[in-house]
C-alpha cells in the first residue's frame, strides 16, 4: 500500500467514526505543517485562501492543483482538495480534474453546482446531478481510493431554498458522492434537517455559521466533519492588516502578538 493509499482509506475512516473530526483549512505548506503539529487528523484545502496568497479575487486551475500539491507533501496527513467546480461546465471536462488532484496527492476531493457565472450561479438540476455523476465514475476509476464530497451551494448564493439543498443532496448520495455538503448553513436546526435528510456523512463550515454552535453541539445532530473553508486564511489576514495599521500609524504594540520563533522552528522541524 503506497503512502497515499493510506491517507485516502485513513480519511475514509475519519468519516466512519461516530464522533465528528475537524478538518482545517491551511493555505500553503507552512500552515499546514503548523497545524499538523496542533494535532489535527486531516487537512482541507481552501481555493479562497489560494486566492488570497495570490492576491486574486479567484485561483485558477493550475493554482488550486500547485497548491494542493504543496500542501499535501507538507505533512502525512491525509489532504481533501477544494476543487470548486472542477473548473468546467461539461461532466466528463469537470471530472478530469479528480484525476488530476490524485496526481498531485489528494485523499479526497470535491465537486460543486457552483458554476462561477455571478448570472447564473447554480447548475441545473440535473446538469448539477451529472456532474456529480461523472465525478464518481472518475474518482472509482483511481487507483487511489480517494473520497468524493459533492457540495450544494445554493444557499451561498441565494438561488434557491433548503429544500432544494436537501432535493440536491440527497440526489448527489443517490449519484454516488460519499461526502455531502452544503455551504451557508447557518443554524443548527438548519444543520440537523441536512443530516436527518441523507445517509451519508455531512461537511458543516463554520465559517460561516453561528460562531456560538460547538463542537459538542454538531455531534449530537449527527455531524461528520467540520471544517471553516477560507476563515483561518481571514483571521490571519485580518490579525496582517490591523498590525499594518499600527506600524502605519507610528505604533509598534504588535510585537507582542507575534509567534514565538521557537514555536515554528518547532512545527517546521
Amino acid at each position: 500500500m503506497n503512502d497515499q493509499t493510506a491517507r485516502a482509506r485513513r480519511f475514509r475512516e475519519l468519516h466512519e467514526r461516530p464522533e465528528p473530526f475537524l478538518l482545517p483549512n491551511p493555505w500553503d505548506a507552512g500552515t499546514a505543517r503548523l497545524l499538523a503539529s496542533l494535532g489535527f487528523e486531516a487537512l482541507a484545502t481552501t481555493s479562497f485562501g489560494v486566492a488570497n496568497q495570490l492576491g486574486r479575487r479567484r485561483a485558477g486551475r493550475q493554482d488550486v492543483l500547485d497548491n494542493l500539491r504543496a500542501v499535501s507533501d507538507a505533512t502525512p496527513l491525509p489532504v481533501n482538495a477544494d476543487l470548486e467546480n472542477c473548473f468546467a461546465d461539461d461532466p466528463a471536462e469537470a471530472a478530469t480534474m479528480i484525476a488530476d488532484a490524485c496526481a498531485a496527492g489528494a485523499a479526497g476531493v470535491s465537486i460543486e453546482d457552483a458554476t462561477g457565472d455571478p448570472a447564473a450561479p447554480i447548475y441545473d438540476f440535473e446538469l448539477a446531478v451529472e456532474r456529480v455523476r461523472a465525478a464518481v465514475e472518475a474518482t472509482r476509476a483511481l487507483p487511489v481510493p480517494l473520497v468524493l464530497t459533492a457540495r450544494a451551494e445554493n444557499l451561498l448564493w441565494q438561488a434557491g431554498d433548503l429544500a432544494d439543498t436537501i432535493r440536491r443532496l440527497q440526489a448527489f448520495e443517490e449519484a454516488g458522492a460519499d461526502v455531502l455538503y452544503a455551504p451557508g448553513l447557518r443554524t443548527l436546526d438548519e444543520m440537523r434537517a441536512v443530516v436527518s435528510s441523507v445517509g451519508k456523512p455531512v461537511n458543516v463550515v463554520m465559517g460561516m455559521a453561528d460562531p456560538d454552535i460547538t463542537l459538542t453541539r454538531l455531534a449530537e445532530i449527527g455531524v461528520r466533519r467540520v471544517s471553516v473553508g477560507g476563515a483561518l486564511s481571514r483571521v490571519a489576514l485580518r490579525s496582517f492588516m490591523d498590525a499594518a495599521g499600527e506600524m502605519r500609524d507610528g505604533r509598534f504594540g504588535f510585537v507582542r502578538r507575534m509567534a514565538a520563533a521557537e514555536d515554528l522552528h518547532r512545527a517546521f522541524d
